[in-house]
């Protein structure tokens, strides 16, 4: 059974039809009104309500005005016991029972696409910790700087942007990419500049015994598969709050590790090495992009026809 809680501040003349909305709604339980509260002032409801049913009543007390003249905070449920629930979700969603919460996804969306300093921060370091793995032919690196990249967040950020067709989204996101992975190239050549400087290169790597920086800067139709595959797991797992899964996308793209490879080519004049890991790195992020916005649109159109299906069933 999943269910969301709802917490709402109300304005008084708006209360008696927010109440009679989440009455008349037979997936809301556990409804109650109470006044009092503060900035904004108004009144004060909460609610648990099935997470399938939850997007509509949400785009219900939204269009009462309840979002913009007061507030809507919703939360997970992780564990709750109400036969009366799980009878009406088993009843009325039926498939629909595990219906994405679409405002809590974009919400969880919005929030990574917020570009603090420590975004481009995270980028460097990533970049750096990726250097170090391509200098030492270390796969351990690579991953751990897969791991740290934020860039996934914006990446999702300029999809729902190109979803919503929301230009600022869209630029803000391409801008923060850019200036954050060209810092990151930045940084990642001055370290790898210093090192060649003061000798420090690893033998091997000296010798041109690179078997990592060969799966990186050579982008073809298996990188090209794996960034659509981890576009589509990208997005279906924000949806459905898989955070394993989501991780699993973090260490599978070759995005950080194509941008420490551009710095680490070009301080040791690996021209065409530079050349590859910019075009690897083009072609995860594009991709990425446009497969998370085809992913988003297909989720919507088909809970949508799910949804359809389910009301003609039922009458």
């Amino acid at each position: 059974m999943d269910l969301i809680h709802v917490r709402l501040v109300s304005p008084p003349d708006l209360t008696p039809r927010t109440v009679e909305l989440l009455s008349d709604d037979r997936c809301v339980f556990n409804l109650v009104v109470s006044g009092g509260a503060r900035n904004p002032h108004g009144d004060a409801i909460q609610c648990d309500v099935l997470a399938g049913d939850a997007s509509s009543l949400l785009r219900g007390l939204r269009a009462l005005g309840v979002g913009s003249r007061g507030s809507i905070v919703i939360e997970p449920v992780d564990t709750a016991f109400s036969d009366q629930a799980a009878e009406a979700e088993q009843r009325r969603l039926g498939p629909l029972a595990h219906t994405p919460v679409w405002e809590e996804v974009e919400a969880r969306i919005r929030a990574e696409g917020t570009y603090v300093p420590s975004f481009y921060l995270y980028l460097v370091i990533a970049g750096v910790i990726g250097a170090v793995g391509i200098l030492s032919n270390s796969q351990i690196l690579i991953v751990a700087a897969m791991v740290v990249g934020p860039e996934y967040g914006a990446i999702t950020s300029v999809a729902l942007g190109l979803d919503r067709r929301n230009g600022a989204r869209v630029r803000q996101g391409l801008f923060a990419l850019t200036a954050g992975f060209a810092l990151a190239v930045l940084v990642t050549f001055l370290f790898s500049w210093a090192v060649r400087g003061m000798g420090l290169t690893p033998k091997l790597f000296g010798l041109g015994v690179r078997p990592v920086t060969t799966l990186i800067d050579t982008p073809g139709f298996f990188s090209a598969v794996v960034a659509v595959l981890a576009g589509v797991v990208g997005i279906v797992s924000l949806t459905q709050a898989r955070t394993s899964a989501l991780l699993g996308v973090f260490i599978s793209v070759t995005t950080i590790p194509a941008a420490a490879d551009m710095g680490v080519a070009l301080a040791y004049s690996s021209w065409s090495e530079a050349r590859g890991s910019f075009l690897q790195l083009l072609l995860n992020i594009v991709l990425l992009i446009v497969v998370g916005v085809m992913t988003l649109k297909f989720q919507r159109a088909a809970w949508r026809r799910i949804g359809l299906r389910s009301r003609a069933s039922a009458a």
